[in-house]
């Protein structure tokens, strides 16, 4: 049967509706490309399915209180966003999804410059609208046309020829204003003369690797808005609060990384003496802020010059709101908090800035509202899609609703993913799953589904869209970095760690004891919630007798006392966790200690672990990256990751790590207990995962790398959107009606916090 067609229908299958006597499958051909049949199970007749059929059919599952059937449309709200990109470009090779900008290059360099016979007017016209706080940049005014800008190049290239290439700019830059460039070429005479090459390499024969090259090192950013609104958003004491995890810490090492490649570029392009660069990241301030900083309007960013955290209340007719409230709750509020942004933003920048990048689906509608309003472009990280984490969380949310309230989050994704000039995400997992299995991508789930009694979405997403790129961050290299490197260090905290590993219990910091300290540690640290799952791990570890005689498990997360937590989701994981230790008999050989909010801690107790040639575990039944897993690995430590998600690409399995099914507990504890096993019999195996490790990480996940293709990406994608309408207005009003229309209204089934919401 499986080598039969039938076999390899049902092999490809992602779903199964079986409504009787019919059973319909969603049949994945490759990522990105669906197939829908319903067949007959009495009288094996197959009939093949449209998508609004196929979503109608799977409504059915489903009570909706007696009403109209679905499968008449008009009846049911279908959302298609696939006729406003039909005439766009999109990729059309697996392979090629997450290179979006690159392909967009190439195919509208050679489609652009050749409808025009080669002029490079469009590029013209785009140099000249450079400047920046009423500084012309690049060209003077005067020029305007192909033949003026080539007569300037020839005569720059004349003035340039008298001096070294390491004269600097301020020497020439009066003469070369007279023929009519202004400053922005570079920081030399030589980088001006290169910069001047490509130019005039895309006169003659336009090619778009040459095109990226000179776009790249155009001064076109200034000033980078990153809005992160949820959470308690600070650099100390928050780490571990609820719904406060590795979104911190990414955005912290993102913003230091930025500005560092933003001042090397002003540097290379003549202009550090006149300007810098402005990042402020825009969150919630929060009056009633725990210990934190999140009552302070500014906080300057460690290790920043130029970067800095704005933070700006949420409101509503009652005032100000003082308390935190859930991600899931946070809804209500964000519309009044944009309103409320914008004015921050004028009065911080002095103007628009050049760059809004949105952060999870709070941050990204309100980077769409915000780029919307102020015509800048847009970028959107959505760190995890939470209609992923909760299986059938479309399909059945009216469960949920309450708690959740998806119908929202939901309707937010949507808006967001079409409305963003384009998409950054960690790895091509998160984008379209996987080329070598049926695993399914994250954005890939919001091609095609339904909420019953609220709409489908027949054409969600487009994975083979140019705007998906991937960009992969790193680990802070000044916290995290390898055991081996005794030089750095931190020994004045090891005692403190030792004590946290292996001290008495006190019930608040940390619980149960450890007998044998001489044992390896098998460690994970992730916020205390169902989808990261570190009770799953408690559990596995527990029905494991010979990893338990391996090896010892240290978990870090969440509170220890039920009592003392706000977040509904982490009590119930900490009765829960309690509970199995105590029914397993876990005393002596488990440890739980309490969320740390200390990165510099936390970075040596990885090391502290690998001394004692222990292992990191990420058990998350999904993780969209996997920050903790690239911490981990940075620190040589070997580790065991989630197969569901973006860990399934930073760890090539059996080699730099290994790959867990979460869904499959009693499998991934007998993993590790071989790993274990392995390493007391041969100790150089623990060397060779531990060195693999760290050559994974450096050879791709770095912070250097990742803020010089990002802002590479901005500059590309902002002269596209320029000469070739990227903008996409006719989507852009569709999503407006559909906010106005349909957000708003579910909007107002959230409770406000004052009124009941959750606290």
């Amino acid at each position: 049967l499986e080598d039969s067609p039938f076999g390899k229908l049902l092999l490809a299958s992602q779903e199964a509706v079986v409504v009787s006597p019919w059973v319909a499958l969603a049949v994945r051909v490759r990522p990105g490309e669906w197939q829908h049949v319903k067949i007959n199970a009495e009288e094996v007749l197959v009939q093949a399915m449209t998508v609004p059929e196929y979503l109608a059919f799977k409504e059915l599952l489903v009570s909706t209180n007696g009403g109209p059937s679905s499968d008449n449309p008009y009846y049911v709200l279908e959302l298609d966003f696939e006729p406003f990109n039909a005439s766009f470009p999109r990729l059309t090779q697996p392979r090629s999804i997450g290179h979006g900008v690159h392909f967009l290059n190439r195919y509208l360099s050679s489609r652009i410059f050749a409808s025009q016979q080669g002029s490079i007017q469009p590029l013209v016209d785009f140099l000249r609208l450079h400047s920046y706080r009423g500084q012309p940049l690049m060209l003077s005014p005067q020029i305007e046309t192909r033949e003026q800008l080539k007569r300037a190049l020839t005569r720059a290239e004349d003035v340039l020829s008298s001096y070294d290439d390491e004269t600097a700019v301020g020497h020439v830059a009066e003469r070369l204003r007279d023929v009519g460039l202004e400053l922005g070429w570079g920081n030399t005479v030589g980088r001006i003369s290169e910069t001047i090459c490509l130019l005039l390499d895309i006169f003659q024969a336009p090619d778009a690797d040459t095109l990226e090259k000179f776009l790249g090192r155009l001064p076109m950013i200034f000033d980078v808005v990153i809005l992160s609104p949820h959470g308690y958003f600070g650099q100390a004491n928050v780490l571990g609060l609820p719904d406060t995890g590795g979104q911190v810490v990414y955005i912290l090492d993102q913003v230091r990384a930025l500005e560092k490649e933003m001042l090397r570029t002003l540097h290379l392009q003549g202009l550090d003496s006149l300007f810098h660069p402005n990042i402020v990241i825009v969150t919630r301030l929060i009056p009633e802020a725990r210990g934190t900083t999140c009552n302070q309007r500014i906080e300057a960013v460690a290790g920043t010059q130029f970067t800095r955290i704005l933070r700006v209340p949420f409101r509503t007719p009652h005032g100000v709101v003082k308390r935190w409230v859930s991600r899931f709750d946070i809804w209500p509020y964000l519309e009044q908090f944009t309103e409320d942004v914008a004015k921050e933003l004028q009065v911080e920048l002095g103007g628009r800035p050049g760059l809004i990048i949105g952060n999870y689906s709070d941050g990204n509608l309100v980077a769409t509202l915000l780029s919307h309003q102020m015509g800048v472009t847009q970028c959107n990280i959505a760190h995890a899609l939470e209609k992923t984490k909760y299986p059938d969380s479309d399909l059945f949310w009216q469960r949920h609703d309450a708690a959740y309230h998806f119908s929202c989050q939901f309707t937010a994704d949507l808006i967001a993913m079409n409305h963003a000039d384009f998409i950054v995400t960690s790895t091509f997992q998160e984008i379209a799953g996987s080329l070598s299995s049926n695993t399914v991508g994250q954005y890939e789930s919001h091609m095609a589904f339904t909420m019953p009694g609220l709409y489908r979405v027949v054409n969600g997403v487009d994975v083979y869209d140019p705007k998906f790129n991937i960009v992969s961050p790193g680990a802070d290299d000044d916290v995290y970095f390898p055991f081996s490197d005794d030089k750095r260090r931190l020994t004045s905290l090891q005692p403190a760690i030792r004590d946290l590993l292996f001290g008495e219990p006190d019930g608040e910091e940390k619980a149960y004891h450890l007998s044998d300290p001489a044992k390896p540690i098998l460690f994970s640290m992730a916020r205390l919630d169902r989808v990261k799952n570190l009770s799953g791990l408690v559990r596995w570890f527990a029905g494991d007798s010979r990893l338990r005689a391996l090896a010892n498990l240290v978990v870090v997360g969440g509170k220890l006392d039920a009592a003392q937590s706000q977040d509904r989701e982490e009590a119930e994981q900490i009765a829960l966790m309690h509970a199995i230790v105590r029914d397993a008999g876990l005393d002596g050989s488990f440890r739980w200690i309490r969320a740390q909010t200390n990165r510099v801690k936390n970075g040596e107790l990885y090391r502290v672990v690998a001394d004692s040639r222990g292992a990191f575990v990420q058990p998350a039944l999904f993780e969209a990256f996997g920050l903790t897993v690239v911490e981990a690995m940075t620190c040589g430590l070997p580790t065991f990751a989630t197969c569901h998600g973006g860990p399934r690409e930073v760890i090539h399995d059996g080699e730099s790590g290994f790959h867990i099914d979460p869904y499959h507990g009693e499998r991934a504890a007998e993993r590790m207990a071989d790993f274990f096993e392995r390493c007391r019999d041969d100790p150089s195996h623990w060397e060779t995962v531990s060195a693999a490790a760290l050559e994974r990480i450096h050879s791709r996940y770095t912070w250097g790398i990742y803020a010089e293709r990002l802002m590479t990406l901005s500059r590309v994608y902002g002269f596209w959107k320029f000469v070739s309408n990227l903008e996409r207005r006719e989507m852009k009003r569709y999503i407006e009606m559909f906010y106005i229309l349909k957000f708003r209204h579910l909007v107002k089934s959230v409770p406000l916090a004052e009124e009941g919401g959750r606290e």
